[in-house]
């Protein structure tokens, strides 16, 4: 299908694109790694008068590690985060999740932050960032502030960021020697996860649970932690049984399951 008439706009930097979004308002739709917004544009479900084009904002294209945490840029794509060592070696799981997203065109065009800001409920990036806690940073008029993930998605294709805002970069904690993994069950056509699953543990010595965060994707109208599963395993050695155990909890306290 064609999209209906809309007036496109090259941002030149984030404050050329901070100020369209600013004008335009409610009446436009921002532009990241193109997966998500065009669909929506040549099917009808998005009907904007004005589109922000963010690829030519270099300054949001970046990895890079601070004293204590991992910043990584809102138009960094897919492929990059899959591939960095930086990720790789202290958030194995993001990474997993990057390179489970869709095919090899998907994720060197789409962006974390244009993947966080669409919200879809079956997005890989939003179990990773829910078991994380990571800090999702936005900028708008009124200045820059980050949201953890855990306030940032509010609903369906819904979140925090106000219709002025922009995400500029999305900050993981160091996980101090904590593990990580992600795996999905996926829908063999599109790639999204039926249910997915980002898990971050941290044992001790005696391989006892003393850290755990479990967040799935794919199961509500947005990721949501596996807080039962977590209480079952936190404390208890690391065990098959104690693994069997606490999966049987997986569902617990879901609403909105899909």
């Amino acid at each position: 299908m064609i999209p209906a008439a809309f007036e496109y706009h090259r941002a030149t930097s984030l404050g050329n694109a901070l100020a369209l979004l600013n004008e335009h308002r409610d009446n436009a739709k921002v532009l990241a790694g193109r997966h998500s917004l065009l669909p929506m544009l040549k099917l009808r479900l998005a009907a904007p008068g004005h589109v922000i084009d963010l690829g030519g904002v270099a300054e949001l294209r970046f990895i890079r590690r601070a004293k204590d945490f991992l910043a990584i840029g809102a138009l960094t794509p897919h492929a990059e985060v899959a591939a960095a060592e930086e990720v790789r070696k202290t958030h194995r799981a993001l990474a997993e999740a990057a390179a489970a997203i869709g095919d090899v065109q998907v994720r060197n065009c789409g962006t974390i932050g244009g993947s966080l800001a669409h919200a879809d409920p079956a997005a890989d990036y939003a179990a990773a960032v829910l078991a994380f806690n990571a800090e999702i940073v936005a900028q708008g008029p009124k200045g820059t502030h980050a949201i953890k993930a855990g306030d940032f998605f509010t609903g369906l294709f819904s979140t925090a960021l106000f219709a002025t805002e922009l995400i500029t970069e999305v900050r993981f904690s160091d996980t101090e020697g904590a593990l990580s993994a992600y795996e999905k069950f996926e829908q063999p056509a599109s790639g999204f996860a039926i249910v997915g699953v980002c898990a971050l543990i941290k044992l001790d010595e005696a391989q006892t649970v003393r850290g755990v965060r479990l967040a799935a994707t794919g199961v509500s109208d947005r990721p949501v932690r596996l807080t039962a599963m977590e209480n079952a395993l936190g404390g208890k050695p690391w065990s098959d049984a104690n693994l069997e155990a606490a999966a049987q909890l997986a569902d617990t306290g879901l609403e909105k399951v899909r």
